[in-house]
């Protein structure tokens, strides 16, 4: 009688190990592995819908306060079933100068982010191309002048503005607001200038380029989302600015943070065109944003690469 091997072989039982291995390369993870992982899944979006939820509640709530009649608009308890009206937005605009707070605030932030962009490209540049000790000394102290409390520089700053006659202008609060967010920009930018080859550098000036014709011609094309996410952030540093604007301004330059800052407190009506004014501040900023977040994304990830 002659037993034939193979079939034997491919006849006798696997065994529990054998099994469950052919069940998951057949079927993919086990059901115990992919209910463990639904669960955390499902853990995580309830943990970030809630903490998204808590930090947009304060907007929520001022914009549903400038939405209510001003009668139940601080009630206590509140009131939420109530005829949604924008009349404290036309108050807002009709009887008081918020305009103009609107129209400074706009152009302290546009002045500031071209200055910024203007000074930081060049210095980003130079600091990512020479190594050596004078370039680490100098990237370290603009970290430390960033990270010093804001009133060790608006002080000064308020002392130089009065003494040189600029005070409560625009100008002044933009240089005030270049010479704070001045070190973030350079090293955002030179963390971007960083990722460029230098052969490219070095190829433009075999080619009889100078180092300024290198930055002009080849780095700052190069550099397109890198110089839109230096001038988003710092534009919306400018935008949003209280504590420096509080000192450096009076009536004229007033912008629109305090502006909103000296509503708190009044009577109802005044409060409640705060409320207007803070869903007025804040919606320009969502839209930013929401507009530039492929950039914002894209040029963070780039720039937090090397450096």
């Amino acid at each position: 009688m002659t037993i034939d091997l193979t079939q034997v072989g491919d006849a006798a039982p696997r065994g529990p190990i054998a099994a469950a291995s052919a069940l998951t390369d057949s079927d993919g993870p086990t059901r115990p592995h992919r209910s463990r992982r639904r669960t955390v899944a499902v853990i995580s979006a309830l943990v970030l819908t809630a903490t998204c939820l808590l930090m947009i509640f304060p907007f929520l709530w001022a914009a549903l306060s400038a939405a209510k009649p001003t009668d139940v608009a601080f009630a206590n308890p509140p009131v939420f079933s109530f005829a949604p009206t924008l009349q404290p937005y036309v108050d807002l605009w009709q009887t008081t100068n918020f305009y103009l707070y609107l129209a400074n605030t706009l152009t302290v932030a546009v002045i500031s982010t071209l200055v910024a962009l203007v000074i930081g490209l060049p210095c980003a540049y130079a600091l990512s191309r020479y190594g050596g000790v004078a370039s680490i000394v100098l990237l370290v102290l603009a970290l430390v002048f960033r990270a010093l409390p804001r009133f060790a520089v608006v002080l000064p700053m308020y002392e130089i503005s009065k003494s040189i006659g600029i005070y409560d202008t625009t100008y002044a609060l933009a240089a005030a607001l270049i010479a704070i967010n001045q070190p973030f920009t350079i090293w955002l930018l030179r963390n971007f200038f960083a990722e460029i080859p230098r052969e490219l550098d070095e190829a433009a000036m075999v080619d009889g380029c100078t180092r300024f014709g290198v930055l002009r011609k080849i780095m700052i094309p190069l550099m397109g989302p890198g110089i839109l996410t230096a001038g988003i952030f710092v534009f919306l540093f400018a935008f949003q600015e209280y504590l420096t604007a509080a000192v450096l301004t009076d009536v004229s330059a007033k912008t629109v943070p305090v502006f909103i800052a000296t509503q708190i407190g009044q009577n109802l009506p005044l409060l409640q065109q705060a409320s207007a004014a803070t869903v007025l501040l804040t919606l320009p900023v969502i839209g930013i944003a929401f507009v530039a977040q492929k950039y914002l994304v894209a040029g963070l990830n780039s720039g937090a690469v090397k450096g």
